[in-house]
């Protein structure tokens, strides 16, 4: 099953079309491309029994590859993604070649882990005693309030828990993950509470959130966690961070941050939004949003890493402890892991703090150009206040459009059919806008105004679709 001597010509040939595929990277597409007939054709074959030259497939993947959605160019701003950094894709090619498994030491790669983990926790202001890599942030959040449940009901993850006992606080904006997880957990969606959120800047209402969590009490409820999020997908707003651990404090609940898209931003002149997050028991983020790596790259960063051991630790015999240690396995869900931190590391190493810090504010600040050029042209409404990281709604508006919301929910993917950018689609309010979101590497300061131009031009184009003249 080995290429042999063929490997070294795969991989030169990979490494050519890889290489032209990252100059390719630094335009836009004019528009994205359909999968034509004969690729269709191709992936419904069924499984070939005999090999195919291994140059011919490596073409072949490259083929569906570029008849993909293209997230890493200048204007994909539609859901918060990586980028595709090309030192991160790198790393994985390492890591993915050694392939070493994290669940136990795993030697000088466990020593990288931790390594990256404190280099991560100083990079947005967090003083993390450890932290594991994950799949994703919805594994990250899912980890950490599954500690949380455990530290608020000590041996739950053995007796479970009563129907209706437990509950858990966020935002009314907060990522689905955490009802998710309350599902997993055995609270249950029924008990996250959905705390209301403040106008202009759309962050929870600290007060409504105290209430909640002293009348759960007083039932004889069990408060188990309070998410604060660090930037929400919809509009990228900040909880008060620091008014949440207080509350936290108060009732000894545990304080976990979804920060999975937006605490890399606590690194910029942003750093006020986030004071708090220091105090909190538990932080993700996902470096395969706005640190730009490929994914999957998610980091759990803990307080006191006693709380995992407590709900993940187990003795099995096919799992040694040597001389009483611990394994990774014991304070993670996962068992097999791969070295998903090497693509942070390397990246880290090669870029270094402050060229990350000046990519980020450089989509803070096309994000903030967004609102100012949109704010003074009559064609777009924009939310009530500026943007608080780079999340930029708005909503185009046609002269004699009979129905903005019709107009503008059919907008975001006649934008997308029309493939000179790519933006997404939100209900907020219950209006329809269009969410344009800025942690693209490759965004350039003139992408901002060809966005915009995009938006009226499809939109005047597409507004006699629905009785209005254009």
């Amino acid at each position: 099953m080995l290429l042999g001597e063929d490997r070294f010509t795969a991989l030169s040939h990979a490494a050519e079309r890889i290489a032209a595929s990252w100059k390719s990277f630094d335009s836009a597409r004019d528009q994205e491309p359909d999968v034509p007939a004969a690729l269709r054709a191709l992936l419904d074959l069924p499984v070939n029994h005999k090999p195919v030259p291994a140059v011919a497939a490596i073409d072949q993947a490259f083929d569906v590859m570029e008849h993909s959605i293209a997230q890493s160019r200048p204007r994909y701003l539609a859901f918060i993604s990586s980028s595709g950094l090309e030192i991160g894709a790198i790393a994985d090619l390492i890591a993915h070649s050694y392939d070493v498994n994290l669940a136990l030491d795993a030697k000088a790669a466990s020593l990288l882990e931790a390594q990256t983990v404190q280099w991560l926790g100083e990079f947005v202001g967090y003083p993390a005693s450890a932290g594991w890599f994950t799949s994703g942030g919805m594994l990250s959040n899912l980890s950490a309030l599954t500690a949380a449940r455990e530290r608020a009901l000590p041996r739950s993850r053995h007796t479970g828990i009563v129907p209706g006992s437990a509950t858990l606080y966020c935002s009314s904006e907060a990522h689905y993950s955490v009802t998710r997880a309350a599902e997993i957990l055995g609270i249950g969606s029924d008990w996250v509470r959905q705390v209301r959120i403040l106008q202009p800047n759309r962050g929870l209402d600290a007060q409504h959130l105290r209430e909640l969590v002293q009348s759960d009490v007083e039932a004889g409820r069990t408060p188990i966690a309070i998410i604060g999020t660090a930037g929400t997908t919809l509009t990228g707003a900040v909880d008060p961070l620091d008014d949440i651990a207080n509350i936290c404090d108060e009732f000894g609940v545990w304080f976990h941050v979804d920060g999975a898209y937006g605490a890399p931003a606590a690194s910029t002149y942003k750093q006020a939004l986030f004071r708090g997050i220091e105090r909190a028991d538990s932080v993700t983020i996902d470096a395969h949003k706005w640190m730009f790596v490929p994914k999957a790259c998610s980091v759990l960063m803990v307080r006191e890493p006693d709380n995992m051991l407590r709900v993940f630790s187990h003795d099995e015999n096919y799992m040694p402890h040597a001389a009483g240690r611990s394994n990774a396995v014991d304070m993670t869900l996962e068992y097999s892991r791969p070295l998903r931190s090497m693509k942070l590391w390397l990246a880290f190493k090669v870029h270094g703090r402050d060229e990350f810090v000046g990519a980020i504010e450089r989509n803070l600040r096309q994000a903030e150009l967004t609102y100012q050029l949109a704010s003074q042209d009559p064609a777009f409404e924009l939310m009530q206040s500026g943007p608080s990281l780079s999340v930029v709604p708005l909503r185009h508006i046609h002269p004699g459009c009979p129905d903005i919301d019709e107009h503008n929910g059919l907008l975001h993917d006649a934008i997308q059919q029309d493939g000179s950018s790519f933006v997404a689609g939100a209900s907020i309010d219950g209006q329809r806008w269009l969410r344009p979101c800025f942690t693209n590497i490759r965004t350039r300061t003139e992408d901002v105004q060809l966005f915009l131009n995009d938006v009226k031009r499809v939109g005047a184009s597409i507004c006699p679709q629905h009785g209005a003249s254009s």
